[in-house]
């Protein structure tokens, strides 16, 4: 089972000489009204390597309708943004949940950063913080909501309330080890507590299994509720630091029990603007939705560009059960 590439693929790249002069990667994407809204990670330099998000709207078809000429969220010095990347988004009771990864020091991938003779920083831990609101583009900011400390990405939220709570998966960088119950980073489920800001009650949703998944895997886009289960696409990377997209079954009503994976990749790096780019070897799925019982998936390419690919809803879910 393997996704169906949009042949007019990549669908977003960088067109202008400032803020998005050098990558425009890793989008979230939401099909609202008849139309397909991108929010992409947005570089402008290598340097300091601080990233904004762009806008563009598709029509049902992938035909660009509109793209921004500035960036729709930029980082606020003022709550210690120094860069916004990463955003996944979905609808919640008719309100936008947009998250994305902070940074107090961005710095560019290591083979840029090795070409252009640019000094390794100090490492620094990865936060994730939250806007929402009633419009695309006018979200406002609650300020962090993953743990300190821990390397925190790869959060979304769920496009519903679970048992009447705000529900997120996350990946936590250094939860691993005999106490957390996996040898490598691996997806979590938490619950997100409105008033207080912050995740709690945290389950190991899914370590890694598989070869191409065995240094570390991530949660994709925000999962879709099927009849068979929340439907949740998920990075893996190899010890190679290949990356590649899988996909799993949630439990409806206990969603950190993952009840079903795919056994290979549903994509990976194949096309050459998925293996050569600022990182080589990387497809990078943060949106998806359903148009006419297709999914839709939304993804990055080799830190550099953004595409597309789409499957049967029905056949990925079969596959899926078939393979329990």
């Amino acid at each position: 089972m393997k996704l169906i590439r949009y042949k007019k693929n990549p669908i977003i790249k960088p067109i202008r000489d400032d803020w998005e002069a050098c990558a425009t990667f890793n989008p979230a994407a939401i099909y609202k009204n008849g139309k397909i809204h991108v929010l992409y990670r947005a570089c402008g330099d290598y340097i300091k390597y601080a990233a904004s998000l762009g806008y563009a709207a598709f029509d049902k078809d992938l035909n660009l309708i509109e793209r921004s000429e500035t960036p729709i969220l930029r980082p606020d010095l003022k709550v210690w943004e120094f860069t916004i990347e990463d955003p996944r988004i979905c609808e919640i009771e008719s309100e936008f949940f947009l998250t994305y990864v902070v940074s107090p020091t961005p710095f560019c991938p290591g083979a840029i950063r090795i070409r252009l003779g640019i000094p390794k920083p100090e490492l620094s831990y990865a936060y994730t913080a939250l806007a929402r609101g009633n419009s695309l583009f006018n979200l406002k900011r609650q300020g962090v909501i993953t743990p300190f400390g821990v390397g925190d990405r790869d959060t979304l939220f769920f496009p519903e309330k679970i048992n009447g709570s705000y529900s997120v998966i996350h990946r936590p960088d250094s939860w691993i080890g005999p106490t957390y119950g996996t040898e490598a980073p691996g997806i979590w489920f938490a619950n997100y507590n409105e008033e207080g800001k912050y995740l709690y009650d945290h389950k190991l949703m899914m370590a890694t299994e598989r070869d191409w998944e065995s240094k570390k895997i991530g949660a994709g886009p925000p999962p879709i509720k099927t009849e068979a289960g929340w439907l949740l696409l998920y990075h893996g990377v190899d010890e190679n630091n290949v990356y590649r997209a899988g996909a799993a079954l949630l439990d409806i009503d206990e969603p950190w029990k993952a009840i079903a994976r795919t056994p290979e990749p549903i994509l990976e790096p194949k096309e050459e603007f998925e293996r050569f780019g600022d990182v080589p070897d990387v497809v990078f799925p943060e949106g998806n939705f359903i148009i006419n019982d297709e999914l839709i998936v939304i993804y990055g390419a080799a830190d550099k560009v953004c595409c597309a690919a789409s499957v049967q809803l029905g056949k990925l879910i079969e596959y899926l059960l078939d393979n329990r």
